[in-house]
């Protein structure tokens, strides 16, 4: 049964086994692309360099605490996005699917926000409008992430998240390309993200969604409070793999926020930002080769776990080696072995959250929550960085990286039901 635009009524809860076409996962990766580059450029260059302009401060500190307030409260949007814009994809009944409607609306609020961003002069107006940017990114990639188990076989989802991982390192040099080379005024660099964004997530937006039958459960505020909490004990896999996530994200955002101040002022570097890009052009490298190739081989061995670890272990070593060997050559290498790990970790721990759910008819607001542990250390670790190097200097920074990523690695062995 066929509704509008290419729509098909399945039975959406069900656990998929069709496995889903190269077009597919063209058009899925092509949106992550997009939304990569509109994000992580931003937090990348764009936005601590806007900062800087409005501050003009004394100390860089004083911009990277600047830069972590203003992070910190975005991500306290996104803990409520997130998991809010999950739950109600679940129980969307449009007659363009259940996921179609946030994504669109996502990507448009992103979008927006951003061209809004690029036109601000004041500290306030830049933290509203990157918490309104970070809100439109957590609507977009709750609905965009839950389609993975809705569409992809269990057997199919370590390559196809190997496709959402693949495209972060890839947007982020291109998007550093891009406004540092062609587009590099203030609002050229915003705009140009902006547009890339809306224009590669239309493609996924062509493809037919499943329609949830209207008599489906509704969405009630107590219904979204109690969901927020999963009780470990009842789900202790669940708990596992977030807690893990939590502390892997923390320690690569550790080691990778703040790598331009470590070329600047812990290196001396006179070139940092040219040498920031070849960092970034290793990492990217490493990320796309680990991504899609350790992905697919999880799904070949039916394997999740030991991926994790070892991805987990490998991003520990190279923040450990970035705190005792303080020299250019040894960051290089270092950014190849975090993008080992960092590219395994992200395809393959997507593929194991995604088996550890625990109710089909909840997955958005489930794997919602669990995009939490990616978002919200990415936000505040400019603000926690900053203090840490402000007290033990750049060292301290990578050694707390190292042992948050070593604890990560231990925390995602207790997970049982997933090999």
């Amino acid at each position: 049964m066929t509704g509008a635009g290419g729509t098909t009524v399945v039975a959406v809860l069900a656990e998929p086994t069709r496995r889903v076409p190269g077009r597919w996962i063209a058009a899925f990766a092509t949106a992550w692309l997009g939304i990569w580059m509109a994000q992580l450029t931003p937090i990348q260059l764009l936005l601590p360099a806007q900062i800087d302009r409005r501050l003009h401060p004394e100390h860089w500190i004083d911009s990277v605490v600047a830069f972590g307030v203003i992070s910190g409260i975005a991500g306290a949007c996104a803990i409520v996005a997130y998991p809010l814009a999950g739950a109600l994809s679940d129980r969307t009944t449009s007659r363009f699917g259940r996921r179609r409607p946030w994504i669109a609306g996502g990507a448009v609020l992103f979008a927006a926000a951003l061209l809004l961003l690029g036109l601000q002069v004041t500290l306030v107006g830049i933290g509203v409008c990157w918490a309104l940017a970070l809100t439109g990114f957590c609507v977009l990639t709750a609905a965009l992430t839950a389609t993975i188990s809705d569409q992809v076989p269990v057997s199919q989802r370590g390559f196809v998240s190997g496709w959402l991982s693949a495209p972060q390192a890839i947007g982020t040099i291109l998007g550093l390309l891009l406004v540092t080379m062609l587009f590099t005024g203030q609002f050229a660099g915003y705009a140009v993200v902006a547009a890339l964004l809306l224009c590669l997530t239309i493609p996924f937006l062509l493809l037919p969604d499943a329609v949830l039958p209207a008599r489906h459960e509704r969405l009630t505020l107590r219904g979204v409070v109690e969901g927020l909490w999963i009780s470990p004990r009842e789900h202790p896999d669940f708990g596992w793999t977030l807690l893990s996530r939590v502390l892997v994200s923390l320690g690569n955002a550790l080691g990778t926020t703040l790598l331009l101040y470590f070329l600047m002022f812990g290196l001396g570097d006179a070139d940092a930002e040219d040498d920031l890009i070849l960092l970034t052009l290793v990492y990217m490298v490493f990320v796309i080769v680990a991504s899609i190739g350790f992905g697919r081989l999880s799904d070949v061995l039916n394997r999740r776990k030991l991926f994790v670890f070892v991805a987990a272990g490998l991003q520990g070593v190279a923040a450990v080696m970035l705190a005792f060997i303080p020299a250019l050559p040894a960051a290089m290498v270092a950014a190849g072995i975090l993008g080992l790990g960092y590219g395994a970790f992200l395809s393959v721990d997507q593929a194991l959250a995604t088996q550890v759910l625990p109710d089909p008819a909840t997955r958005g607001k489930d794997l919602g929550i669990m995009n939490i542990a990616t978002a919200v250390p990415q936000a505040v670790a400019p603000l926690l960085g900053a203090g840490v190097v402000a007290a033990f200097g750049f060292p301290g920074l990578f050694v707390l990286a190292g042992l948050c990523a070593f604890a990560g690695a231990i925390a995602v062995e207790k997970v049982t039901a997933v090999r």
